[in-house]
């Protein structure tokens, strides 16, 4: 099945040229019909499809998308609106973006599938390292599955210069103990958007990252 058409990717191709609220609100109707609705029906069967398979969620396409309006207050980029559309899918949806979820991302270039633990407060940063120091076997069965390196190459994440000194020992066999965020991340291009097997290559990246999301679900919520 086709989601999305080639006036998704014009439409984000023209935004990037006229991003003001005169030339959204002339699109207003172009917006709905290319852009809002398919997108929505996407991540609709995409939640679908992660029931069917055992995930835990009970949220609509609403809870998952992100709007599209930027909020400008504390940035130098006053541009009203993102030139992506994006919905993250896990548990609480875009509330909660600590418990690792599945995250999508289009855009008139490309598609970003990936997930994990981006946004890691202290606590949760700490909880994600105590568990890696107590499995480390099977993370690094894990970082080094085939299907996973296929998909996604390895975990990525901004990294701390200094450990705390129960983390320092086990850092010398798994170096992603310094990381901060511990995500995984893949850019396929904007053709993918169109094509009738985007529903089934959006399957596959979660499938190969499944491993990695339920280790780090358990390490955040196991207390």
């Amino acid at each position: 099945m086709t989601y999305l058409s080639k006036d998704f990717i014009d439409f984000f191709k023209e935004l990037e040229e006229n991003n003001n609220r005169d030339w959204f609100h002339l699109s207003k109707s172009r917006y709905e019909k290319s852009v809002k609705v398919p997108f929505q029906k996407l991540i609709g069967d995409v939640i679908k499809s992660f029931k069917d398979a055992g995930e835990p969620l009970n949220i609509e396409p609403k809870d998952a998308i992100f709007r599209i309006n930027r909020d400008v207050r504390f940035s130098k980029n006053k541009a009203p609106y993102k030139t992506n559309v994006a919905a993250i899918i896990s548990p609480e949806g875009r509330k909660d973006k600590e418990v690792p979820g599945f995250y999508i991302q289009a855009s008139a270039n490309s598609i970003w599938l990936g997930g994990g633990a981006y946004a890691l407060e202290k606590e949760n940063l700490f909880m994600v390292r105590e568990f890696i120091k107590l499995n480390p076997e099977r993370y690094k069965k894990l970082i080094s599955d085939k299907n996973f390196i296929k998909h996604y190459g390895e975990i990525k994440g901004e990294k701390n210069k200094i450990l705390a000194p129960e983390f320092r020992e086990i850092a010398a066999d798994i170096p992603d103990i310094f990381n901060k965020q511990f995500y995984y991340m893949a850019e396929l291009p904007a053709k993918e958007l169109i094509s009738d097997k985007l529903l089934k290559t959006i399957i596959d990246y979660k499938n190969a990252s499944l491993g990695m999301q339920q280790f780090l679900t358990e390490a955040i919520l196991r207390g």
